[in-house]
């Protein structure tokens, strides 16, 4: 199987909106498994618990990725000299976002978000929360100024989704778009099928 040598970290902060980090394992381990090499997944606490809650599963354990414990900092992204190419954090609570905003490396999914900013690579945070408070206003700016993508979880509808794996697919595509990986069939605004 060809692949680009692409490396990738997948964090999933505890947020509601486990569906989001589940389309994006289905993908990466289905259609754009010829795309990477290497998929390194990290989880806080709660998303596992929230992953239980929302999704009724722990399929989180079943894919064919690395799973790291949140306390594993001899994970290869925890160095720079592992050379990920790209870290998406989907979905990224509010005190991920602070904590990597403000450089608190105290666990491996802000350590990857740190070690991302610092070689200066691709990092995405799938913000979900809601209303935001300028606190939280002023962390993305801050971190959208050190070179992340912060990229929220608002799905959209003009592809007309038919269930929720296809609507939240319209907020992980896109991340997957800005993480590099080349999407095929998808909806695209403007384009004819």
């Amino acid at each position: 199987m060809a692949t680009t040598g692409k490396k990738i970290v997948l964090g999933v902060g505890g947020s509601s909106g486990s569906i989001y980090a589940k389309v994006l394992m289905d993908d990466l381990a289905g259609p754009l498994r010829d795309q990477w090499d290497a998929v390194g997944v990290v989880m806080s606490d709660n998303a596992k618990f929230n992953w239980e809650l929302e999704l009724g599963n722990r399929d989180f354990e079943n894919y064919p990725f690395e799973l790291y414990d949140k306390r594993d900092f001899m994970a290869p992204f925890a160095s720079g000299s592992a050379k990920y190419d790209a870290m998406i954090v989907c979905p990224c609570s509010m005190g991920t976002l602070g904590r990597v905003a403000h450089g608190i490396s105290d666990d491996l999914l802000t350590r990857g978000c740190d070690v991302m900013l610092k070689e200066r690579k691709r990092l995405i945070l799938c913000t979900r929360d809601k209303p935001l408070s300028l606190i939280h206003l002023r962390n993305m700016v801050q971190l959208t100024e050190a070179g992340a993508i912060i990229s929220p979880c608002n799905p959209s509808f003009y592809s007309k989704p038919a269930d929720f794996e296809a609507l939240a697919r319209t907020v992980t595509n896109r991340v997957l778009d800005l993480a590099g990986f080349d999407l095929k069939g998808i909806y695209r605004w403007g384009e004819s099928d």
